[in-house]
């Protein structure tokens, strides 16, 4: 399948001003579920004629479209995708393993029907899967991509007003897909971005590291408050303004000056404390995320001009922490 020649990751800024003078293609959402819901409300909010919402249960389908306040998209059951109406985009925001079965199901729901070449587009909003699990619906006359928006979103309506607030997409597909997608994007008032297909899985692990990986982490500190006496709501209160300032400083420094704190001092003794405290916890995990991320830390810290003899010691106790084990 043909994908966009973008050998880089290069940024493609978004135009500001959604398209008004333009007919915007009208959507069945495949996947009723945060993303996709989050998905219509954001597009309904811009102009876009939600004409259907699919989930497993009907029931479902049903409590998304209710969310809609104009326009009253139709509710379909996944079982009977020969219901749905004839949109002009395709967004499958299922589960990556659904992705493959629905789109088989869907090719062979339009396979007896005649398509216009290039009229109708389905792109899925996966992140780790490239627009190639989309094949079965090129064989009966849709143009395929994929379109991830680079957000966390943990509910519908706070999920479509982070989609609304400039977000990224990862764009990747054929041409015409790609160009539809964009067309979204710029509506949405977002940025895009687009990747080889075959890239998808490390990018998607890139910002599973970023997002995911990060609560995994909060929760740990967490724990480890916990561990000092406070209850598990006042450690995340305690823990959440210091977790917001890092933040500030990442959008305007590298991660180099944004490092403060014991590793960017090289603290020999306060390390050396740290690892004592640890190995009296019965949660392993705190002590192996404080050893592996340590080590990037001396990285960052030797790049911004720590001592080296400090850092050198402070390596070789994280590096006897680990032989140590359990």
């Amino acid at each position: 399948m043909p994908i966009e020649k973008r050998p880089k990751a290069e940024a493609v800024e978004a135009r500001k001003r959604p398209r008004s003078n333009q007919r915007k293609p009208t959507i069945s959402i495949i996947g009723a579920g945060r993303l996709g819901t989050a998905l219509a409300l954001a597009l309904a909010g811009r102009g876009y004629r939600i004409e259907a919402m699919v989930a497993r249960r009907l029931s479902h389908a049903r409590r998304a479209a209710a969310l809609l306040r104009t326009g009253a998209p139709k509710a379909v059951s996944v079982t009977r995708l020969d219901l749905l109406p004839k949109s002009d985009l395709l967004l499958l925001t299922t589960p990556d393993d659904a992705i493959a079965p629905v789109a088989a199901c869907l090719a062979e729901t339009f396979g007896g029907k005649a398509l216009k070449a290039g009229r109708r587009t389905a792109l899925h909003c996966s992140g780790a899967l490239s627009s190639d699990v989309l094949a079965p619906l090129v064989r009966v006359g849709f143009r395929v991509g994929s379109m991830h928006p680079l957000v966390s979103i943990s509910e519908p309506l706070q999920g479509a007003a982070l989609l609304l607030r400039g977000a990224f997409f990862c764009i990747e597909g054929d041409a015409m897909a790609v160009r539809a997608a964009r067309a979204v994007v710029r509506d949405l008032e977002g940025r895009s971005f687009s990747i080889h297909g075959r890239d998808k899985a490390l990018y998607h692990a890139a910002a599973v590291t970023a997002s995911g990986h990060m609560v995994a982490l909060f929760d740990i500190a967490t724990e480890m408050l916990e561990g000092c006496g406070l209850d598990p709501r006042r450690a995340r209160a305690v823990l959440l303004p210091l977790v917001r300032s890092t933040l500030e400083n990442l959008s305007t420094q590298d991660a180099g000056r944004a490092l403060t704190g014991t590793f960017a001092r090289a603290d020999v003794a306060t390390v050396r404390n740290h690892l004592a405290a640890l190995a009296k916890l019965p949660l392993r995990s705190a002590m192996e995320a404080y050893l592996l991320l340590g080590q990037r830390s001396l990285q960052l810290a030797g790049k911004n001009g720590a001592d080296p003899a400090a850092l050198e010691q402070i390596a070789r106790m994280l590096s006897r922490a680990r032989k140590n084990g359990p």
